[in-house]
């Protein structure tokens, strides 16, 4: 099997999760600068074998589409053009970031390393990851 690849895609910072290659577990990769993302995306795809990337939708609580949401789907646009075979698809990242926050306090990072938005964003891209991956196991 192949992995799955999810990304929290933010105007300034893109976090990255990857499965294990039988799907299974959810693994935070790196936080990567946005302008870098398809350069990090191109090395990556010539070294692992990714069945599916999905990319978190960010919504509103009324379900109405956030401020990102263009930019997000103009990037879906070009990584489609770039990678035609790929499958692509959507998960909802409402509430990642907090869950994200929650998960670092948990965890027992202090309270500087918490303010690391890197983390977070990886962190969120983790949880967008595991579930999808829940979602497909119902």
């Amino acid at each position: 099997m192949s992995r799955l690849l999810a990304i929290d895609y933010g105007k300034k910072r893109t976090g990255i999760a990857v499965s294990d290659p039988l799907q299974i577990i959810a693994n935070g990769l790196t936080t990567v600068d946005t302008a870098k993302i398809f350069d990090f995306l191109k090395s990556y795809l010539a070294k692992e074998e990714v069945e599916k990337v999905i990319i978190g939708l960010p919504r509103q609580m009324n379900n109405e589409a956030s401020e990102n949401l263009p930019r997000i789907e103009q990037f879906a646009d070009q990584l489609r053009k770039l990678y035609p075979n790929l499958d692509i698809g959507y998960f909802d990242e409402r509430f990642t970031s907090k869950m994200a926050q929650q998960t670092m306090i948990d965890g027992g990072l202090k309270k500087k390393d918490r303010r690391n938005k890197a983390l977070i964003d990886e962190i969120s891209a983790t949880i967008i990851l595991q579930g999808y991956m829940e979602s497909r196991r119902k």
